[in-house]
């Protein structure tokens, strides 16, 4: 596997990572907080010095992504919820709609260092860090032509802790992209997407 190749697998992975839990926290209310933190840490990386600065040079953070991602490439071996596979190809399809909207991106760029400074003072996943990525996703990626659709139990999505925690993760689904694009480590920013988006579509 060339350099490229594992990083657009741990893009992907994390983008599935993203969707898995969005798919589960709607329906159940509830997520593992090992397999959330990761995709919370990550939006925090600034630009990094490599891709590897992002998720860890063994992206171990990540394995439920990548188990999905598995999943998802062999069919044989077990079934996930539509919901997860429309997510990651929803996040995926945001992505492209993001990188023709460069305003934007700064935009992104500089709410994370807002947020930043909550979770200094708090934690990377202290709600009220959780509630300042929720509403940069809301100022920003909401704002765009097209949105993801969200679907699980409504008493979980009325609730503004849930639905909060639902949108950083999403947000956190569109960082793989921007960090290798930060970083410059994966070549162009659009061509990761693509790539991965073909991969997905494909399988």
């Amino acid at each position: 596997m060339t350099t490229q190749q594992k990083e657009q697998t741990i893009a992907l992975a994390a983008v599935f990572q993203a969707a898995s839990l969005v798919e589960e926290l709607a329906r159940t209310g509830d997520v593992s907080s090992e397999a959330t933190q990761p995709m919370i840490d990550s939006l925090f990386v600034q630009n990094p010095d490599n891709f590897d600065s992002i998720y860890g040079e063994s992206a171990e953070g990540l394995g439920r992504g990548l188990e999905t991602l598995l999943t998802v490439s062999d069919k044989s071996s077990g079934q996930i919820s539509p919901d997860v596979t429309r997510y990651a190809l929803s996040l995926l399809h945001l992505e492209r709609k993001l990188s023709k909207a460069p305003g934007m991106l700064d935009a992104l760029g500089q709410g994370i260092q807002q947020a930043s400074r909550q979770a200094d003072h708090f934690s990377n996943t202290h709600p009220n860090t959780i509630a300042a990525l929720a509403d940069l996703y809301k100022q920003t990626l909401s704002q765009l032509s097209f949105r993801i659709r969200v679907t699980g139990n409504p008493t979980y999505l009325q609730n503004a802790a849930t639905a909060d925690k639902v949108r950083a993760i999403l947000l956190s689904g569109i960082l793989p992209f921007y960090g290798a694009r930060s970083a410059d480590a994966a070549g162009s920013y659009s061509s990761v997407a693509d790539a991965t988006l073909t991969s997905v579509a494909t399988c």
